[in-house]
């Protein structure tokens, strides 16, 4: 009887043990599984499935080695697509996109008058009473039948009583009436250093140019904080919508950044950002002394300056002539004096120096001015935002003084249909050379610099990758010997788009321990023909393993 007793215990304990066996799969906040993941690690190695546990990745591997270790009550089949790391946008500017969504949207114009006419109905349609400024951006005189700037004799016609100010597509130049030009007190014959107040026969075309633009900005009154937190998250929502997890905004100042700061802290903001700040005096005296700031949305890491303008607008500063206005070699935007003291000072924190040079002549002041402060092999990751003309003899100065480039694959095939008229055959061979920069240093950061381009990231993809428009033009790519590929492209928007800002061990891979921030899309951009790339749609998008678009 006792021997009995003694077996229906031993099989109820061997019930409850195999039970326990069987429920012994370790719980959760996240399991996605059948992907096809992307993982961009160091090996570029595939996964099917991963789990994630307080919005970090634990585990990467099988569906059966994933599925059979964790639980979830959050469990995600991906359907066998395709699974890549958040996109990160080396450079781009989302505050002045949030900004931009409460101006006139000139992109795409075909001639001034069509902005004209978007410009008076978008006064109709806001019913803006007379007195009220008007903002416009995105017009480009390259895209019109006669590209030349406009004047402001139509802006004055139609809109006497409003003072009214367009930027053009790059930021650095803008139209401005003759009531905007009269509060900003801008006069014929004013000079600025690092800019242009256009004339003709010694009267104001409305036309500034690079610092001159700042003469009207700084005087538009800036939106309340309840209308600039609507246009926050209208951008918030359209970047998660296209990938992006996390995006370098470019050129901040303390206010800006501490307002975007405070939408993250009260949960109104899932947007990583990682900040460089603008070149002003109030941001080196209180920044340099209080420190690199990180939390686990913003970093803000280092500092922006500019050395010239833009080659659409001609203010990229050329070691030799444009080949389209002979005797015109564009300018910097600053002394050089200004520039060195601006690099020793960050050299002497841990903040990364990044400067923003287009022409040939402003990358070899860039390169040189570093040189002479890096002095050789370092990991201060300093970086050259654009690099977009660089002499070719200049190209070896990225890899010796370990300099990073940072640069917009879409700035390409915007401008090929008149790059090679400004910058001659020979000239072009070293502009927008990203396979070129890429061999220097073995990586370059890929960005948008939005909303100058448009915030979808398969257009960055596809433009580094394909090096063409979306109609498939030119038929043998735009200096297609430069173009990158698609693990190079993908490395670029992600570790890459990282490392650039000291941020790889965290994020820019699926890997266990990096934040859990991925996109599932309905298409391999991997594997699909060029032509699908652009019609390529996220499906969902998740932070830190929070859906945050879908």
């Amino acid at each position: 009887t006792q021997t009995l007793a003694f077996m229906k215990i031993l099989c109820s304990a061997l019930v409850i043990l195999t039970g326990m066996s069987c429920n012994s799969k370790i719980t959760v906040d996240l399991v996605v599984h059948h992907g096809k993941v992307y993982t961009v690690d160091s090996s570029f190695s595939m996964a099917e499935a991963f789990a994630v546990k307080e919005g970090k990745i634990i585990m990467t591997g099988t569906n059966d080695q994933v599925l059979q270790t964790y639980t979830s009550s959050n469990i995600v089949d991906a359907g066998g697509k395709s699974i890549y790391p958040g996109f990160i946008d080396g450079h781009a500017h989302f505050y002045g996109y949030a900004l931009s969504l409460g101006q006139v949207n000139l992109v795409g114009t075909e001639s001034w008058e069509e902005c004209i006419t978007r410009i008076t109905e978008f006064a109709q349609e806001n019913k803006i009473p007379a007195g009220k400024w008007i903002s416009g951006q995105g017009w480009d005189q390259n895209d019109w039948s006669d590209a030349v700037f406009p004047s402001k004799e139509m802006l004055d016609k139609a809109f006497p009583e409003n003072p009214v100010f367009l930027s053009r597509i790059d930021g650095h130049a803008a139209i401005a009436n003759t009531l905007a030009l009269a509060l900003a007190n801008v006069k014929a014959g004013d000079t600025v250093q690092g800019g242009m107040v256009e004339t003709k026969g010694n009267v104001l075309t409305g036309v500034l140019i690079d610092n001159a633009v700042g003469k009207v900005s700084r005087i538009i009154p800036l939106p309340d904080s309840e209308t600039m937190e609507k246009w926050v998250k209208t951008a918030e929502m359209n970047c998660l919508g296209m990938g992006l997890t996390t995006i370098t905004d470019c050129g901040l100042s303390r206010a800006e950044v501490e307002f975007l700061d405070a939408l993250q802290k009260n949960g109104k903001l899932k947007m990583k950002l990682t900040v460089l700040l603008s070149d002003v005096a109030t941001n080196y005296d209180h920044y340099l002394v209080k420190g690199i700031y990180k939390s686990d949305r913003m970093h803000i890491s280092g500092f922006k300056l500019f050395a010239d303008g833009a080659l659409g607008s001609r203010g990229a500063c050329l070691l030799q002539p444009y080949q389209d206005k002979p005797n015109w070699n564009g300018f910097l935007l600053d002394n050089i004096g200004h520039y060195k003291h601006a690099f020793e000072r960050i050299f002497d924190s841990p903040f990364q120096a990044c400067i923003h040079a287009i022409g040939d002549s402003a990358n070899r002041m860039a390169l040189q001015q570093f040189g002479e402060i890096l002095k050789g092999e370092n990991d201060r990751r300093w970086r050259i935002e654009h690099a977009q003309v660089v002499n070719m003899g200049d190209m070896k100065l990225f890899g010796r003084y370990n300099i990073i480039p940072s640069v917009q694959p879409t700035h390409a095939t915007s401008d090929m249909y008149w790059a090679t008229e400004r910058l001659g055959s020979e000239r072009i061979k070293g502009a927008y050379a990203y396979q070129s920069l890429l061999e220097q240093s073995g990586w370059i950061v890929l960005g948008t610099d939005f909303p100058v381009e448009d915030i979808n990231q398969f257009k960055t993809f596809y433009a580094a990758v394909v090096r063409k428009d979306a109609s498939g033009y030119p038929p043998q790519g735009f200096e297609a010997q430069e173009a990158l590929t698609k693990e190079q492209a993908l490395r670029g928007m992600t570790i890459w788009a990282a490392k650039g800002n000291f941020e790889e061990k965290e994020k820019g891979s699926i890997e266990k321990g990096k934040w859990a921030d991925f996109i599932i899309t309905d298409t391999d951009i991997m594997e699909c023909n060029p032509s699908a790339i652009l019609q390529t749609k996220v499906l969902s998008t998740y932070v830190n393993g929070e859906k945050v678009s879908e």
